[in-house]
């Protein structure tokens, strides 16, 4: 047997694993007992129910979703999956995560109704939103 022939099965999986992984599909089951969230709105957007922690990761050189809507009382939690350093800051200076490395969290609870514009202040181009509903 060639080692081509040998080798098709493992190279065939290997794709299939890496399609999967790049599906786009950032959604999470709900927890037993709770309703599901609602579709997200648009590309790049998400809407959670109220309270709890809402997920937000930093991919690259980008936030996803790039727009999260919340309840009030809601935490969003950035976890960053890339090996270049980011951060999470308020564009009106409410928040701010500091430089988190690769692996790192920040976590900010979001209390009042609004509308927070964020970036990262060390790659001005990254930039995402966290709608907050009464």
């Amino acid at each position: 047997m060639s080692i081509r022939r040998a080798l098709a099965p493992s190279v065939v999986a290997i794709l299939a694993i890496a399609l999967s992984a790049c599906s786009g599909s950032t959604s999470t089951p709900a927890p037993p007992g709770s309703a599901a969230p609602p579709p997200s709105a648009g590309s790049g957007e998400s809407a959670v129910p109220a309270g709890g922690s809402t997920p937000a990761t930093i991919v690259d050189f980008a936030f996803q979703p790039a727009s999260i809507t919340v309840r009030a009382g809601t935490t969003v939690t950035w976890t960053n999956t890339g090996g270049a350093p980011h951060t999470a800051t308020a564009d009106d200076g409410s928040f701010d995560s500091g430089s988190l490395s690769g692996g790192s969290t920040f976590s900010q609870p979001f209390t009042k109704a609004g509308t927070y514009a964020y970036h990262c202040a060390i790659h001005s181009s990254m930039k995402g939103t966290v709608v907050v509903q009464p």
